[in-house]
């Protein structure tokens, strides 16, 4: 396996930068507990914010609402010009928010770089797009010439967000942008591992305009944190896993809000018998060890058709056995850290009880305190079968199981067998989209990992199954976050008996126009 030299992560132009962003969270005052993030790289402290209370998660809300009221007033074009300034500003500090999303996430920066650029393809496209999507719509009216009726969309109020530490920078402000632009406030609550690439994004959107208001965020636990954020937004965006996204959506339906999220998966690959072996091995290197696994539309299982699986299989662990560890900025290195101990303890316990029960290690399988603390190999199994953990849980890290499949069908079939159906890939020479619409997934790459689906930002993405409720990017990623008001202006007539008109002199009149108007079957 080839490796980098451990770098220093955390410079003091860092700490001071993170020390800044800390003054940015919604508590309550001095003499609040601090909790301390730390770099995987190394475990270099990246700086301290204040623990929350529910009191503070309220204020956050009720402030937000205040200041929402203002906000959706405004005419859709001062939003747009908001985001606009936010786009010139995100860009001009690449180089920062490259190095916070690395230190404090641990992923490679080619990783760090996806998220970069995926908030700004997301956000440039919702600041085009947002006017076409929340303009008012002309509907058919009850009856022609007489009744005028328009939908409206009025935005949801204030909006939770519930971020994971995976794509710090992606799934807090991606899903924030549209929700802005729909005229909402938000509060939003990052992972405790990361929470100063948010705080810079909040600063950021600031100084492009956004009242300081509008946009807050709490940190402190989950478990405390989480529950008093649902208990007063009127909407909530949540990205985690399927166990935490259950109780989430039971907390929600308590309060009758509505509920959006994208939640775990066990994604599928398919190599059919037309394939390019050679380029699929190629693709699935980056769909399974991109930011080292830790990405819920990561591939964890592959099934290969029998004919091309030798040759697949020896250039894929060829590969994998090249790839690049390491830390810090150097453009060349493959694959970064895990997040944390625990993400290390469940990839190494999923990886010794598939060896435990007679699986094959074809590559990696180790842990590298060389490295650093938390760097785990990219592994590659064979002979997973069912009893095995990694067979059907959700490894969540640097591990996939790869599959002999006796022909295209039997791989489809293997591919549904599962609870989750978040991300799937289909690598074929002709067959690949008609695959494709057999697989039980949110979303299909033909001859791609995950990454063409994903930046196609007009087109909604999300899970079926246990993988999630709702959908990000496209029309639904901004309608979601409103309200359908509908409006009918009647005139002349009301509909109902006019003056001196009995009722089944009414009812016939009606039903000879809505004959008419063809809203009935005609007799044949």
């Amino acid at each position: 396996m080839a490796k980098a030299r451990p770098a220093g992560t955390v410079t003091g132009r860092g700490r001071e930068l993170a020390a800044e962003l800390a003054g940015l969270v919604a508590s309550s005052g001095p003499g609040r507990p601090a909790q301390a993030s730390h770099a995987p790289f190394d475990g270099t402290v990246v700086g301290e914010v204040p623990v929350c209370t529910p009191d503070d998660v309220h204020a956050a809300v009720e402030t937000a609402r205040m200041a929402q009221r203002q906000w959706a007033a405004q005419p859709i074009a001062e939003r747009r010009a908001v985001i606009r300034r936010f786009l010139a500003l995100l860009l001009d500090s690449e180089q920062d928010v490259l190095d916070l999303v690395q230190a404090e996430s641990g992923k490679s920066r080619l990783s760090a770089f996806e998220e970069f650029a995926d908030v700004v393809l997301t956000a440039g496209y919702y600041e085009r797009t947002a006017d076409r999507y929340l303009r008012p719509r002309r509907r058919k009216g009850a009856a022609p010439v007489l009744t005028r009726t328009t939908e409206y969309r009025i935005p949801k109020g204030v909006v939770g967000v519930i971020s994971p530490w995976n794509y710090p920078l992606t799934l807090a402000v991606s899903d924030a942008i549209p929700a802005l632009l729909a005229g909402n406030g938000i509060v939003l609550k990052p992972d405790s591992q990361t929470p100063f690439t948010a705080l810079l994004m909040l600063r950021l959107l600031r100084e492009a305009g956004l009242p300081a208001d509008l946009f807050r965020i709490v940190t402190g636990p989950g478990t405390e944190i989480g529950p008093a954020l649902i208990g007063r937004v009127d909407f909530l965006m949540f990205t985690g896993s399927s166990r935490t996204g259950k109780t989430v959506a039971r907390q929600c339906a308590e309060r009758l809000i509505g509920f959006s999220a994208e939640l775990g998966g066990k994604n599928p690959m398919l190599v059919l018998a037309d394939a390019d072996a050679g380029k699929a091995a190629a693709g699935a290197v980056h769909a399974c060890f991109s930011n080292s696994g830790q990405l819920c539309v990561s591939i964890e299982r592959i099934y290969v058709h029998a004919d091309l699986y030798d040759r697949f299989l020896a250039a894929f662990t060829a590969k994998v056995k090249n790839i690049r560890m390491g830390s810090g900025p150097d453009w060349d290195i493959g694959m970064g850290s895990l997040i944390s101990t625990a993400q290390v303890e469940r990839v190494d316990r999923h990886v010794q009880d598939a060896l435990a029960k007679g699986a094959q290690l074809l590559a990696g399988g180790r842990r590298r305190p060389d490295l650093g603390p938390l760097f785990y190999e990219p592994t590659v199994l064979a002979g997973v079968t069912d009893e095995m953990l990694v067979a059907r849980e959700e490894t969540f890290g640097p591990v996939v199981a790869v599959y002999r499949a006796a022909d295209d069908d039997a791989a489809v079939a293997l591919a549904n067998d599962s609870d989750f159906g978040l991300n799937a890939s289909v690598w074929s020479a002709r067959r690949g989209e008609a695959v494709a619409r057999r697989l039980q997934t949110g979303t299909v790459n033909v001859n791609e990992g995950y990454a063409a689906t994903w930046a196609s930002h007009d087109a909604p993405i999300g899970g079926m199954k246990d993988s999630g409720a709702g959908r990000r990017h496209g029309r639904e990623g901004i309608l979601k976050y409103t309200e359908p008001q509908t409006i009918a202006v009647q005139r002349l007539l009301r509909v109902a008996p006019a003056p001196g008109m009995s009722n089944h002199a009414y009812a016939r009149i009606m039903k000879g126009a809505i004959t008419l108007m063809g809203r009935l079957p005609r007799n044949r």
